[in-house]
């Protein structure tokens, strides 16, 4: 029967657990659990492929638990049921522990199904999850639960990994791999972290590599065709969605063109472009704003030249975009100005219209002047001094001039003129 190469490799010990030292590494938190025996209801949340069913199986062997698995994509509370009736039997002697892998497909009904039995521990759960567990997981399981991040793999973890496939499989097919320059490389960097996905790929590589003699080549070329795109994940509903936006706002907000020219390409690539596009805009206004206040018609020209080019063109005046933004100044301060205004207003601070600023349904000046309205356009500059805020909130300040050269160029403006 045929067992995935990455199986066939799964680490034993915990030694063997690639790239998540910050949680198993000797003296980690987890680590230390596991080595106690005493190990509580958990929450794994990673990317695929980063260890957490490995790190589940170990536990159990430690443990001297049986082992359940389900994936909660499938499984019903059925499934839980009859878990439930193997419990002090000769299958499980020393309790169960279950690993439901997805939970957040669980519904609340089937996860308040896990709860009594979590409780008085005769079932250790260890959920794994890819989407952020504090979003998905419904609190009472999160209350009950310790969460461990697993972290994405880096390239050169990923490299011990498939340095070890490939001394594998020479041994079990006794060919020696004939490695062209940067193949292995690629392949550690190419698999986004995923180590199951970078130990498939060496092992397509040696199925479907033609042996010369006792040796087998492994091209750059060929590798590049199994692993395709990288495995990034960028679901256009999940958690890294999200923080793939924001890391792209926080860098173009940070003055940074290469990381936003980063992040941008990572959400180009994965065809979340229309949601990039709707972002861009937004940053366009909140903050670049004031300190050029034309960027927003022209990121705006931008994202409407994208959107009626496609890719892959459209990526040119998305990265115009994103590097003008990148390098303009910056300021927030219109939108924070009205935040505070919405902030008072929700708590209740209104108050009447000023008499000379309601609406009288005349079309002559003459009536509004009856009301005591100062028409600005007949003074000095087309300013006089009145009261425009309610009674109630006057001498309020919302808006404070950025430190940008525009917005102080406009104080020393009105500040001459209403100081004069």
């Amino acid at each position: 029967m045929y067992q995935p190469l990455a199986d066939q490799l799964r680490p034993e010990s915990l030694d063997e657990v690639y790239g998540q030292e910050h949680i198993l590494g000797k003296g980690a938190v987890l680590r230390r659990l596991i080595d106690s025996g005493k190990v509580p209801n958990m929450i794994f949340y990673g990317p695929s492929g980063t260890g957490k069913t490995t790190v589940a199986n170990i536990i159990a062997k430690q443990t001297n638990r049986a082992l359940f698995q389900l994936n909660a994509t499938t499984a019903s509370t059925a499934d839980i049921k009859n878990i439930v009736s193997q419990l002090d039997t000769f299958m499980a002697p020393n309790g169960v522990l279950l690993y439901l892998d997805e939970i957040q497909s669980f519904n609340k009904k089937q996860q308040q199904a896990l709860l009594e039995y979590i409780e008085n521990g005769k079932i250790t759960l260890i959920a794994s999850t890819t989407e952020n567990p504090y979003f998905y997981v419904f609190n009472a399981i999160l209350s009950r639960s310790t969460v461990f991040e697993f972290k994405q793999l880096s390239p050169d973890a990923v490299l011990q990994a498939v340095e070890r496939a490939v001394r594998f499989l020479e041994e079990r097919t006794a060919l020696k791999a004939n490695c062209e320059e940067g193949v292995l490389a690629y392949i550690s960097s190419a698999c986004g972290g995923d180590l199951r996905k970078a130990l498939n790929a060496v092992e397509v590589l040696f199925s479907a590599g033609v042996p010369q003699g006792d040796s087998v080549t492994l091209t750059l070329e060929d590798a590049k065709a199994v692993t395709q795109k990288s495995a990034m994940r960028a679901d256009r509903d999940g958690d890294n969605h999200y923080d793939l936006l924001s890391a792209l706002q926080k860098s173009i907000r940070g003055s940074d063109p290469d990381a936003a020219c980063h992040y941008l390409a990572r959400l180009l690539e994965v065809g979340q472009m229309q949601s990039a596009c709707r972002r861009l805009m937004v940053i366009a206004a909140e903050d670049v704003g004031l300190a050029y206040p034309m960027i927003i018609p022209i990121v705006k020209s931008c994202v409407d030249m994208a959107l009626m080019l496609g890719m892959p063109e459209a990526r040119i005046p998305l990265g115009d975009a994103a590097v003008l933004m990148a390098t303009s100044p910056k300021s927030n301060t219109g939108h924070i100005a009205l935040d505070s205004a919405l902030a008072d207003i929700r708590k209740g601070k209104t108050g009447d219209f000023p008499r000379h600023l309601q609406n009288m349904h005349a079309d002559s000046h003459t009536m509004e002047r009856e009301q005591g309205y100062l028409y600005p356009h007949d003074y000095p500059h087309s300013w006089v001094k009145q009261q425009y805020l309610p009674d109630a909130l006057v001498g309020t300040q919302y808006y404070t001039y950025g430190d940008n050269k525009l917005e102080q160029a406009a104080k020393q403006y009105w500040d001459a003129i209403k100081e004069g």
